[in-house]
């Protein structure tokens, strides 16, 4: 199974974004890509909450969403589009992956579980749950391939999410993120490593990267990881387009040499001495 990892820089412009990931799903389905992973906020990257506000949309109108449904329909490939920022009707807003197949349907929706509320020794301050309503659950996905578990950046941070994924049958775990430098450089490796030795299975996570219009700055690094934590392909610091093959066989094999999923106990409630 080839896989395909686009790493981008997405700004604050929705129109540039939908060109920008149309030519790099273009490419990978050229380069043999069957399913192509990419980033968070793949359409708009903005944490200017009143600018972001006017430029998000609702899944009938948003540019990058109709782009890659197109794409994929034309290409005959499927796309797990990282995530967008989508207009809910209740006036907040959506971080949602979509899993688009080789028709261009939207096979299934996940919108990120955990929101990113922290104040930082330094000052800085972030407040996800301000602006983005949160999901109400796992998502896992049937694909050609095998099952896929979704989910997004701060997630990678919550393990039991990834087991009960697993558990349910996922063999890829998707994490499309737009991490920090500073904690992409302490823990991104570490925590996807982890993720995939846990669970036995592939992670594909396709990052943002670099300077972006609205000052942050992301620490890129898309990983294919293998499910005994081997580091497949490593995309580095530059946007840009790879392609990976996976094995999923991999996927039983490792699960049967390390049956930790089948010995995993539901433990009750925590004896205080």
């Amino acid at each position: 199974m080839r896989v395909g990892l686009l790493q981008t820089t997405s700004g604050i412009d929705p129109a540039a974004n939908a060109d920008m990931l149309a030519a790099g799903v273009a490419e990978l389905a050229d380069r043999g890509a069957a399913i192509i992973f990419t980033p968070e906020m793949s359409g708009l990257l903005d944490r200017n909450g009143e600018r972001l506000r006017a430029h998000v949309r609702g899944e009938a109108d948003d540019s990058s969403l109709a782009a890659l449904r197109s794409l994929a329909a034309e290409r005959g490939v499927w796309v797990a589009l990282g995530s967008l920022a989508i207009a809910l009707l209740d006036g907040r807003i959506a971080n949602r992956s979509f899993l688009i197949d080789a028709t261009g349907a939207i096979v299934a929706r996940y919108d990120k579980l955990h929101l990113f509320d922290v104040d930082l020794p330094t000052g800085e301050r972030h407040r996800e749950s301000a602006t983005y309503a949160a999901g109400e659950g796992p998502v896992l996905a049937a694909t050609p391939w095998g099952p896929l578990g979704l989910s997004i950046c701060y997630d990678v941070r919550f393990p039991h999410l990834y087991h009960a994924l697993a558990r349910a049958g996922a063999a890829m775990l998707a994490v499309p993120a737009a991490f920090t430098v500073p904690t992409g450089a302490a823990h991104w490796h570490v925590l996807l490593r982890a993720r995939a030795i846990e669970t036995g299975s592939f992670v594909i996570a396709a990052a943002q990267t670099g300077k972006h219009a609205d000052g942050r700055e992301t620490f890129g690094h898309s990983l294919v990881i293998d499910p005994w934590g081997r580091v497949l392909h490593d995309s580095g610091t530059e946007a840009g387009a790879a392609v990976v093959d996976i094995d999923l066989a991999q996927v039983a094999d490792i699960r049967a040499r390390i049956p930790a999923l089948a010995h995993a106990r539901s433990l009750p409630t925590v004896a205080r001495w």
